[in-house]
């Protein structure tokens, strides 16, 4: 995809983001608007400071030059420090992916959003919040509460009550998250398809799919292992774990779920 394109793709993208959003450089995390969109820069402003930064297009297409050069993506540390901002606006274009827990930004083929937007601004976003009635909401301020007035780093100096405290609302904590967790799952599993990453602004998850193989009864694989030339007195126990898969050929009574590698086999010597 030539830069023209995607510079056209990544203004479009940044014109459509609403005035109060709040963007994150990936490393420093500090905070800056896009204040304005125009044909050759953007213009930036951050939170702590109320100058006006410039961003240029020719410094764009330079980054966006290198991220695809790299072959397992852009690393982030790489940027001089006041180009970080670049990287963030750059995830902006739906074809560029900013991963800042792996600290790289990666062209992708798939659409993403930016992990480091922030659609709103924090006053406008925490005025309309709700409560929520679920056990698991209670139970976090109740431990958020206990670890802000325990020093969790410092068990052994902790009494015993308050121990007792601290494990019960961390097992609570971890029954009802994992409720809620399952709950969410269920939902992602209709909406994702398979081995394709979905990104959100804490992390991305993906779809995949397992399968699972489980060992025959011992007597029936020595009955395999003696059709296959071996005594099954030479053979003191099948050792689970050293269990292998093979490729049978064509008619090989081992095409069954339970494949055993031989040479893994504790054999007795007589």
């Amino acid at each position: 995809m030539p830069f023209s394109t995607s510079w056209h793709t990544l203004l479009d993208n940044a014109e459509e983001l609403p005035s109060d959003a709040t963007l994150l450089t990936p490393l420093s995390r500090k905070s800056f608007r896009v204040t304005d969109v125009q044909e050759h820069r953007l213009l930036i402003e951050y939170g702590d400071d109320g100058g006006t930064i410039p961003l240029q297009r020719d410094q764009f297409e330079t980054l966006f030059q290198r991220v695809q050069d790299a072959q397992h993506g852009f690393e982030l540390d790489r940027l001089p420090t006041d180009a970080e901002p670049y990287a963030t606006v750059l995830s902006l274009h739906p074809r560029f992916e900013l991963d800042d827990r792996e600290g790289t930004l990666t062209e992708t083929e798939m659409s993403t959003s930016s992990p480091l937007v922030d659609a709103h601004d924090v006053t406008s976003e925490t005025s309309d919040r709700e409560e929520p009635d679920i056990p698991v909401y209670a139970d976090a301020l109740l431990l958020i509460d206990a670890l802000e007035r325990h020093d969790p780093t410092g068990l052994d100096g902790m009494g015993t009550p308050a121990l007792v405290n601290l494990y019960t609302l961390l097992s609570d904590v971890q029954r009802n998250a994992n409720d809620l967790r399952q709950d969410v799952r269920s939902v992602l599993l209709n909406r994702l398809h398979h081995d394709q990453p979905v990104s959100g602004q804490y992390g991305s998850v993906q779809r995949t799919s397992r399968r699972n193989r489980s060992l025959k009864d011992e007597d029936e694989v020595l009955d395999l292992l003696e059709g296959a030339g071996i005594d099954r007195e030479r053979v003191t126990t099948v050792d689970t774990t050293k269990v292998a898969l093979l490729k049978p050929s064509t008619g090989d009574r081992f095409q069954q779920s339970c494949r055993i590698q031989c040479a893994h086999l504790q054999i007795g010597s007589g």
